[in-house]
């Protein structure tokens, strides 16, 4: 990692630039409001032949011991990301609140959601056009159908949408409709995948696996952030334990752990690791009151109908009342919710 001094020029910072690049590394320039810092990341022989100490502009050379180098808190010299997606802004002090349907049903559940997601005064629409299950003759998703539903919903509300990614042979319609794609646990190491989607310069909120350390999620994190692609979320979803009592155990713990490890936007999912919905609102002010930067929910107008996931979906017509809530948990917490394009 390089850290530029306050006074560096842009062609003392280009200049650094080009003799990673000149060395078989990759040069990634984190800009900051006051200091400019560039990580190099590559074989470690061609890192040792930087010789950038004493460089004009250069303040200091610091070694990022962490596996996961991009992710790292060091990068950024402990400032937070935040980034903006469709016209929101993430991280910081900004909350976000992702909400809508798990799977794309039909046209008029897509919309009817959408449009309380809207005037509830949330940021972004999630909704699943391509459905991983675990039994492969369960209902997989409405595929491309599904994409133009939510391509509809976008141009009559305005809001971001938040659609699952799962084949890389799926990313150019997913890119025409999705301002961030979603990898489901599931995927969480599939490097291929996360390859793909660096490359893309979309951004990506990428889940926690069932039984993944916050490490191995990071590293997963690293093969976007290696592409070029710096719009990168982590979310914690909940994990597999001994316990049987519900779903999935919500590790909250790791959202203050990663926030000390990463300077990446981390939000948490309450409705797949309770699968109940009456557990969905404290997950979700707890999530909220620790510190994380937003929360992504599944509600239904009419959840014993719905497809999949029913029993963990809130009922659309609550939807406005647990916003509030979680609004108010997260100013606790120092965050304002982010609802209006930046």
């Amino acid at each position: 990692m390089i850290v530029m001094k306050p006074t560096a020029t842009e062609d003392e910072i280009q200049a650094v630039i080009n003799r990673i690049e000149s060395c078989g590394a990759r040069a990634h320039p984190s800009r900051g409001e006051e200091v400019t810092v560039i990580g190099a990341v590559g074989d470690r022989e061609h890192v040792a032949r930087l010789g950038l100490e004493g460089s004009p502009g250069v303040e200091q050379v610091v070694p990022i011991l962490k596996p996961y180098k991009l992710a790292s808190t060091q990068l950024r010299n402990g400032e937070r990301t935040v980034m903006e997606i469709g016209g929101r802004l993430v991280g910081g002090d900004n909350f976000a609140m992702i909400a809508g349907v798990c799977t794309v049903e039909s046209r008029e559940q897509t919309l009817e959601t959408a449009r309380i997601v809207r005037d509830a005064g949330a940021t972004m629409f999630r909704g699943g056009a391509y459905k991983p299950r675990t039994s492969p003759y369960a209902f997989q998703g409405l595929g491309e159908e599904g994409l133009r539903l939510l391509k509809e919903a976008k141009e009559e509300t305005g809001l971001p949408i938040v659609t699952e990614l799962m084949d890389a042979r799926d990313l150019e319609p997913v890119l025409e409709v999705a301002d961030m794609i979603q990898i489901g646990a599931r995927n969480m190491q599939n490097y291929t995948l996360l390859t793909e989607i660096g490359r893309s310069n979309c951004p990506v909120m990428i889940k926690r696996g069932l039984s993944a350390t916050l490490e191995e999620l990071l590293m997963a994190s690293e093969y976007v952030l290696k592409e070029g692609n710096q719009k990168v979320l982590l979310c914690e979803r909940g994990i597999r334990t001994f316990e049987t009592a519900y779903r999935f155990t919500l590790d909250l713990t790791a959202v203050p752990v990663l926030k000390e490890l990463s300077h990446l936007p981390v939000i948490v999912d309450p409705s797949h690791a309770a699968g109940r919905r009456d557990l969905v609102t404290p997950l979700s002010l707890a999530a909220a009151a620790v510190g994380a930067d937003g929360i992504i929910v599944e509600m239904h107008p009419h959840p014993e109908e719905a497809i999949c996931d029913g029993p963990q979906a809130l009922y659309a017509d609550t939807f406005p009342e647990y916003l509030e809530q979680v609004e108010r948990a997260a100013a606790v917490a120092g965050k304002v919710l982010s609802s209006t394009p930046a």
